[in-house]
């Protein structure tokens, strides 16, 4: 039996680096979420960082002056001590001298005292402890032969030095020619390195400044005399204001923090509070209101808040109450209105049937008589379906059926108006069915006005009524090639009363409130009624639906502009080619759309009949029925 290969560590390792990183983005993600909606954050998040960076800077420029002046003050206080060692043994080698029965040579003669059986290396150990006596361990000193390359005879002997300092490594070989080459004394900043007392051995080095002269010993030879003063007091010194600054520092920027939140909080509060107010006076709740207190500019917003709170409320209240009488007054001339409808309905069918005992005029008086009638009947049943919806007093009752069945009846309805009108209706059939649960009457309603509609506008071309369905929503298209609309019209069609056109007069049987109560019984649905239409290439209205009773709409099963509008087929306003992306100057797109079985057709129109008159210049384009293709989108 195989076992799966444990993952190697470099998988594992690239594994955990991803989710680290993954983590790190969602958190960043939030604090930018953060600062995106608090005030409050934003101010003491800069207060902080902007704080932290004065601590800093300051830090550093206080840390730089007070070493500064520690190195100076060591500097002077070594040069100091060193010129009284200096002036200590200049002062033994001339009392040896002396009694030695001469003094010691100038400097650079190679001639020496005579002292006898006197020990030069004796003296200068004797020197070195003298002299470093006095220290107590804040300097060392040591002595070391002139450096070969000096104008001084080598005398061979080793150095000698205090507290077990490695004079050889610790004073710079600039450091000794220096010295060489002038009488006097010379520093320079160094490493302190000393041999070590632990068990196992080793070596120390400290920070330091050595100080060094070279001098004559009773003979008159040279040497050098060095002394070693070490930084470590002037480091716990500098150490301490470092953390001085540091804990000052922390304590300062945390309480400008605290400072610049309770500042802020002061002003945010009441902003917040205006902004749930807001909120909650969106939400209906006209009666909130803020509460300010003192009489400072926060308290001047809060009372002309809530003096505009007031204002809205009444003015709301008033609109309300207009439009609680307008709506009433609508409905009760709607209803006032059908008695006297009938009775004179019942006349104007009398004088219709008898229109042919009268004379012409009479007759066609009679005629347009029952014309119009019929129109105020359609105009006053839209009335009170308006004011229905305005009273909120729509109710929906739902019923799963195929929309696939809706669409024939209505087809089968408006077939009569097409012929009179020269136009055929074409239906694009999804090859499935398209059940969705939806009231059967104000589906119909909506399906024939638009229908009705893009017959009345289509000038005589064909009417291509789409079916899609997917699996969360059904749709419906109607597409006629008629006049089109201009930018802008196709959200204000669904407009009560409103025209394309508005100083042509209304000839045809509409009300002008169809559209609008479409809308509305889609609203009721929870669906989509959208307009999409081009000057001269004719409109398309889509209603989508979601096939369960309270679902959510995500996307149409069928695209809003239609496949063969100019853009898809490459075409300018003027119906001549522009240049598609990816393709050469001038290429124009074919207009056709995908090829398959010929759709399911409604009235008299025949399986592979296509509609005729597509805009876009010239002769009319080469068409085919197609089934509709689901995953428009919104």
């Amino acid at each position: 039996m195989a076992y799966p290969s444990p993952p190697s560590p470099l998988r594992r390792g690239w594994s955990l680096w991803t989710l680290a990183l993954r983590r790190a983005r969602a958190a960043a993600g939030r604090v930018v979420a953060i600062w995106r909606r608090s005030i409050q954050f934003r101010v003491v998040s800069t207060t902080l960082v902007l704080s932290a960076a004065v601590m800093v800077l300051l830090g550093i420029v206080v840390v730089g002056q007070v070493q500064g002046g520690l190195l100076d003050a060591k500097v002077s206080s070594a040069t100091a001590q060193a010129q009284g060692g200096f002036q200590v043994a200049r002062q033994q080698a001339s009392a040896l001298a002396a009694e030695a029965g001469r003094q010691p040579a100038p400097t650079g003669t190679g001639s020496a005292p005579d002292t006898g059986g006197f020990d030069v290396k004796d003296w200068l150990t004797g020197l070195v402890d003298q002299l470093s006596s006095g220290g107590k361990g804040q300097y060392d000193v040591a002595v070391l032969s002139p450096d070969a390359t000096a104008n001084t005879q080598d005398t061979r002997w080793g150095p000698r030095s205090s507290g077990n300092v490695l004079a050889d490594l610790s004073v710079p070989r600039d450091l000794r020619t220096e010295v060489g080459r002038h009488s006097g004394a010379a520093y320079q900043f160094t490493r302190i390195v000393r041999e070590s007392t632990e068990p196992g051995g080793g070596r120390t080095s400290t920070k330091g400044v050595v100080v060094g002269a070279q001098l004559s010993d009773p003979q008159g030879n040279h040497y050098q005399l060095y002394y070693f003063f070490p930084f470590t007091p002037e480091e716990k010194t500098l150490g301490l204001v470092r953390g001085t600054l540091a804990t000052a520092g922390v304590f300062l920027v945390l309480l400008l923090v605290a400072i610049a939140a309770l500042v802020t909080r002061q002003v945010v509060t009441p902003v917040r509070m205006a902004a749930r107010i807001a909120e909650r006076l969106a939400a209906g709740r006209l009666e909130e209101r803020m509460r300010p207190n003192g009489e400072d500019d926060l308290a001047r917003l809060g009372s002309s808040f809530n003096k505009m709170a007031s204002t809205l409320q009444n003015k709301i209240r008033q609109l309300e109450d207009l439009s609680r009488m307008q709506r009433r007054f609508v409905s009760d001339v709607s209803h006032e209105l059908r008695t006297p409808l009938t009775t004179v309905r019942m006349a104007a069918d009398v004088l219709h049937e008898a229109r042919g005992n009268f004379d012409p005029a009479v007759s066609r008086s009679a005629e347009l008589l029952q014309t119009q009638l019929d129109r105020f009947e359609a105009l006053l049943s839209d009335l009170l379906e308006i004011s229905r919806f305005d009273a909120g007093a729509a109710v929906l009752e739902s019923d799963a059926l195929d929309l696939r069945d809706l669409v024939g009846r209505v087809v089968d309805a408006a077939e009569p108006l097409a012929e009179r009108r020269g136009s055929r209706i074409v239906v694009a059939d999804p090859g499935r069915p398209c059940v969705a649960e939806v009231d059967p009457r104000r589906i119909d309603r909506v399906l024939r006005n638009l229908v009705v509609n893009a017959v009345e506008h289509g000038e005589g071309r064909d009417v291509v009524v789409t079916v899609g369905v997917n699996d969360d929503a059904v749709a419906v298209t109607v597409r006629d090639y008629g006049v089109g609309l201009k930018p802008g019209e196709s959200s204000l069609v669904f407009n009560r009363f409103w025209r394309a056109d508005p100083a042509r007069a209304r000839t045809t049987g509409g009300t002008g409130l169809g559209l609008s109560i479409a809308l509305e019984d889609t609203h009721l649905h929870g669906g989509w009624l959208q307009a999409w239409g081009e000057p001269g290439g004719g409109s398309q209205f889509r209603l989508t639906l979601p096939r369960a009773h309270g679902g959510e709409l995500v996307r149409s099963p069928l695209p809003l502009e239609p496949p063969d509008s100019r853009a898809n087929r490459g075409l300018h306003l003027a119906g001549t080619p522009y240049r598609r992306a990816g393709g050469p100057p001038g290429t124009q797109g074919t207009g056709t759309p995908p090829a398959g079985p010929p759709a399911s057709n409604g009235g008299s129109a025949r399986p592979g009949d296509v509609p005729r008159g597509l805009p876009g210049g010239g002769a009319p384009a080469t068409y085919k029925t197609y089934p509709t293709k689901e995953g428009g989108g919104r």
